[in-house]
């Protein structure tokens, strides 16, 4: 995995290869598919999701008052992949933060690979544990980062209100409003499905920081 020279995430180094290799432009596609967007399935959430942000159905997802903000709290499906990294990566900046799941088992662990994965970007998920949603507390200042737009859209009919949710890949680089679920596929998009949380965590910090937003850690 690479960046470009405008910092965006680029193909990893082996896609490029087996894309390159393929005798058959529908086996190109196949790999460039498989590494950016994990399926077919992924790609077409991720064009609707950049369709919502282009016709402005997204918006209120896409900023929030961050001096209002006192704690990060990363939302996926399971809570051992993508809401997980995000958490720790926040952590590690110097943030206040959190990770729930909207789907998982309370303690279920990171798988292996993923571990493995984050690791290679300086970040420890071992010890990490999955909290559910309902036994997760709620305190004010709570900003919900999710990964998908039906993941914000079921946060607010929970009752979450809207001010306090908001799109991760918002401040992906590009913006990627759907950040696919990397659970069970290949170990190139995981990698790409990190470096894309890694950058939007990254970015997001910087704004909060600009921002003086309470969340900063008094000890970052």
């Amino acid at each position: 995995m690479g960046e470009d020279g405008r910092g965006r995430v680029g193909l990893p180094t082996g896609a490029v290869a087996q894309a390159a290799g393929s005798s058959s432009l529908a086996a190109r596609a196949r790999a460039l598919i498989e590494a950016n967007h994990g399926t077919h399935r992924g790609l077409v959430r991720a064009v609707l999701g950049q369709l919502e942000y282009v016709c402005g159905t997204a918006d209120d997802y896409l900023e929030c008052d961050f001096r209002t903000v006192k704690r990060l709290v990363f939302v996926c499906l399971g809570n051992i992949n993508r809401s997980a990294f995000a958490h720790i990566c926040a952590v590690s900046l110097g943030m206040r933060a959190a990770s729930v799941g909207l789907a998982t088992t309370a303690g279920a662990g990171v798988p292996a690979r993923t571990v493995d994965a984050a690791a290679q970007l300086g970040r420890d998920l071992a010890g990490h544990r999955a909290t559910p949603l309902a036994d997760f507390r709620r305190e004010t200042g709570d900003l919900f980062l999710v990964m998908e737009l039906r993941h914000a859209r079921l946060l607010r009919k929970l009752g979450i209100p809207g001010d306090q949710i908001a799109l991760l890949g918002a401040w992906a680089m590009p913006v990627r409003l759907h950040i696919h679920d990397p659970h069970g596929l290949s170990d190139r998009y995981l990698m790409t499905c990190l470096h894309v949380l890694d950058t939007a965590v990254r970015n997001l910090v910087k704004r909060l920081r600009h921002e003086g937003s309470p969340c900063v850690s008094l000890v970052a």
